[in-house]
Formats: C-alpha cells, sequence, structure tokens
C-alpha cells in the first residue's frame, strides 16, 4: 500500500515538472516569434525611364537571395510605381508611404534630403543621402535618314551635309526639365550649333526624352536626341543611332534616396549599386558608376 503511494505521488510530481516544462517551452516559443520581424513589401517610386531595366534588376535581386543562404532581408514582395519624378517627388512631399526614389536626375532626391534636413517637426523620420545609382547615355537616332556613314567624332557633319536640307528638323526634349535635354543642348553648343540650329528654327522642342523619342521614332523629325537605353529596348539597327561620346555632354546622373530608413530598403539600393545591379544598367544601354 505505502509502495503504490509512493509511485502514484512520483508519477504525479513528474507529470507536473512535464507539464511545467511545457508551458516554459510555449512562452518562450511565443516570446521568440513576437521577435521576429513581420516580412515587409518594398515600395519604389521610380522614374518612368526606369521601366524597361529595373524589373530585371528585381527579378535578379529575388534570385540572388532566395538562393543564398539568407533570406531577402524580410521583403515579401516588391511595388514599383513609374511615373515622372517631379510627379513622384510631389507623392513623396504629400506623404506617400515609398521607400525608395529612383529619380531621373540628381535635383529632386537632392530636394528631399534638404527640405528633410529643414524639417524639425518630423524627427522620427530622416531621410538618408542621395546616392548616384546610373549615368544615361546621350544618342542621335533617325528612322528616315541613315547614319552609318558618320562617327560620333563627326557628329557634326551631319547637321552641315547635303542630307540636312531647309525643312530638316531635330528633336530636344525640353532643356530647362529634362537632363537628356540639358545635355543634348550642351552639346550643339560644344560644336557652336545650337545657336544656328535655334535661329534656323530647327530644333523642336518635345517635353521630356519620351516624346524626343516618339517625334523621332514615328518620323515626325528628322532628328532626335535620345537616351541610348531607348533604343536598347526597341532594338534599334546600327544604322539608325550613333552614340555619342560621355565626354562630349555633361554627365547625366540619376540619384535615388531612401526615404523610409529601414534594412530592406538599404539592402536593395545595395544591390543597385553592386557589381551585378549594375550589369543589368549596362546591358540596358546606361553607364556604370563606383
Amino acid at each position: 500500500m505505502v509502495k503504490s503511494l509512493v509511485t502514484v505521488c512520483v508519477s504525479a510530481c513528474l507529470l507536473l515538472s512535464l507539464n511545467a516544462c511545457t508551458q516554459d517551452k510555449d512562452a518562450n516559443m511565443a516570446l521568440a516569434s513576437d521577435k521576429v520581424e513581420p516580412a515587409q513589401t518594398l515600395r519604389i517610386a521610380a522614374a518612368a525611364n526606369l521601366s524597361d531595366v529595373l524589373h530585371h534588376i528585381i527579378d535578379s535581386y529575388k534570385a540572388d537571395n532566395s538562393s543564398s543562404a539568407q533570406n531577402i532581408s524580410g521583403i515579401s514582395d516588391i511595388e514599383v510605381t513609374y511615373a515622372s519624378s517631379g510627379k513622384l517627388y510631389a507623392q513623396i512631399k504629400a506623404g506617400a508611404p515609398y521607400d525608395i526614389f529612383l529619380s531621373a536626375n540628381q535635383d529632386f532626391p537632392a530636394k528631399l534630403a534638404d527640405e528633410n534636413l529643414a524639417d524639425t517637426t518630423n524627427e522620427e523620420r530622416k531621410l538618408t543621402k542621395p546616392f548616384t545609382y546610373t549615368r544615361g547615355q546621350l544618342a542621335l537616332y533617325s528612322v528616315i535618314k541613315p547614319l552609318n556613314d558618320f562617327t560620333p567624332t563627326s557628329l557634326d557633319d551631319v547637321f552641315t551635309g547635303a542630307d540636312f536640307t531647309q525643312d530638316s528638323k531635330v528633336a530636344i526634349a525640353n532643356p530647362n526639365l529634362a537632363p537628356y535635354g540639358a545635355a543634348a543642348k550642351a552639346y550643339l553648343q560644344s560644336q557652336s550649333m545650337y545657336d544656328t540650329l535655334s535661329a534656323q528654327k530647327r530644333l523642336i522642342q518635345a517635353e521630356n526624352i519620351g516624346q524626343a523619342f516618339q517625334y523621332a521614332h514615328t518620323g515626325s523629325v528628322d532628328y532626335g536626341f535620345v537616351a541610348q537605353s531607348q533604343l536598347v529596348a526597341i532594338k534599334a539597327k546600327p544604322e539608325q543611332f550613333i552614340t555619342l561620346l560621355p565626354a562630349s555632354y555633361p554627365a547625366i546622373l540619376q540619384d535615388g534616396i531612401i526615404v523610409n530608413n529601414t534594412a530592406p530598403a538599404a539592402d536593395f539600393t545595395d544591390y543597385l549599386r553592386s557589381k551585378a545591379g549594375q550589369q543589368h544598367f549596362l546591358q540596358a544601354g546606361y553607364l556604370a558608376v563606383q
């Protein structure tokens, strides 16, 4: 009888100990799960000219991270909104929940950084410094008149040769608003042609580089100063364009800025500037940056 009672007591103690351990384990697992950061959707505001290349970079980024020992820094998905840099800048100023802003120029990210630095009312949302993620290339494009007889060093001959008649027109993006337009204007000025073409009303000013490309692509003008990336995207024929020497016009630098300073945002922007990210830009007609 005494032996049976002892056995029952020991069994009861063991059962209570096991139950206590189970409760402690469950509590520790719950505490650990509370510490795990939930996966985030990374939201990117991107200049319209990146629509042909950014999705390739995102796919490559996801593939590289999924095949590595580490996860994608807590990113569950990446959403991109494409628009003009000015429009995206206005949206961010109005409070749009973007994590990263990739502009077509350096001006808008710099403005955001300066304005944020001067804002003493929002200490919790301090933006990082702008960074350069790619450099554009300028090209002369024509679907009407072949350009295979010319080279970048003899490009001024295009506008002085017999094929350049009184009715010939040249499209250029608005130099006051578009980086590619400003670069084209600077190039023509360096060749002492800008004032002449303007006086002769040969220059057709487009609102942006997209419209300048459309003017040339549809044959509405004889020539158009366009982005090399636009020509790569359509697989333009070699005789249809000349890529200008990068040293012949001001660098067309595109800057970005992290709006929501998180680990996923920092990780993706690091990838943009990595060798793998820059290779995508090179293949798309841009120049790599250090």
